[in-house]
């Protein structure tokens, strides 16, 4: 058998130098793992989850929403909001009730009713002090807060987002001549009902809320509005109407004279006796 000749292979050797540089590359290599590895916490970033807050809402179903999110039990936050230290003004005396912002907010394991409720109250200042609400409420001589009671009245009367501009003049108008708002949704809101059934022994009731007794705005907002109505509370449609009533769905009509908004009245009965439902007052001076 013939042997090849094979000359003998060295072993490659490093030197000091490429020891050292290989030491420190490894440890230099190891060091951004475990970099990485703290940025990352040993796991992926939290994804926030929203919580919308319709507009319209009453505190009560802000309170009920946040407390099926955050899975707790019921009244928690409703608790919190009496010791949250809400950034409200002083005429709210505590109240959050209308600044409890409509609006999508970001939920973590972070999250509790009070930090909740304190974003809330943060967008509803921040809304409030734009430009625009800011002048428009001067304009009127009307405070922040008179100004979301306005808007809150208008967002609840409102069948839709066209009619606010001539709902919030209906409002301006009333109170310029010192007349009772006589708003049904006062009323709904002083006997905690949501409905468009608004009955003669209603309007008697004994409540600061009973537009239809007492004059002026009622003493605190009855629900949470929206920009729309915030806008048209301090940008109302140019106008001299005095009454107004949902006819239906889509036909709100609009009166200056107490003899022409009884005809729309008429109707709304009518339309609703046709259907089966109970007549009622219509909306905004029903006498």
């Amino acid at each position: 058998m013939r042997h090849e000749y094979r000359p003998p292979q060295r072993r490659s050797r490093l030197t000091r130098r490429g020891r050292l540089a290989l030491f420190f590359g490894t440890l230099l290599g190891l060091g951004a793992i475990v970099l990485i590895s703290l940025l990352r916490g040993g796991e992926d970033p939290e994804e926030p989850r929203q919580l919308v807050i319709r507009e319209g809402w009453r505190a009560p179903q802000v309170y009920a929403a946040i407390d099926r999110e955050l899975k707790l039990p019921a009244g928690s936050a409703k608790a919190a909001a009496a010791t949250a230290a809400l950034d409200l003004p002083a005429e709210a005396k505590g109240n959050p009730e209308g600044y409890l912002f409509p609006a999508a907010y970001p939920v973590s394991s972070k999250s509790t009713p009070a930090t909740l409720l304190t974003d809330m109250v943060r967008t509803a200042n921040q809304k409030l002090a734009t430009r625009a609400v800011a002048d428009g409420a001067k304009a009127h001589g009307m405070t922040p807060y008179q100004t979301a009671t306005l808007a809150s009245v208008v967002q609840a009367e409102a069948d839709r987002p066209a009619d606010m501009g001539k709902i919030a003049r209906v409002v301006h108008n009333r109170l310029a001549k010192s007349m009772p708002l006589q708003m049904d949704s006062t009323l709904h809101y002083a006997l905690n009902r949501s409905t468009v059934d608004t009955t003669l022994a209603d309007t008697r009731i004994d409540s600061p809320f009973n537009s239809y007794e007492r004059q002026g705005l009622p003493p605190t907002p009855i629900e949470s509005p929206g920009l729309g109505a915030m806008g048209a509370a301090v940008a109302p449609t140019p106008g001299d109407w005095l009454f107004f009533v949902t006819v239906k769905p889509g036909d709100t009509r609009f009166s200056t004279t107490y003899e022409e908004h009884k005809q729309h009245v008429a109707d709304f009965n009518r339309i609703r006796a046709e259907a089966g439902s109970p007549a009622g007052q219509g909306a905004a001076a029903g006498r």
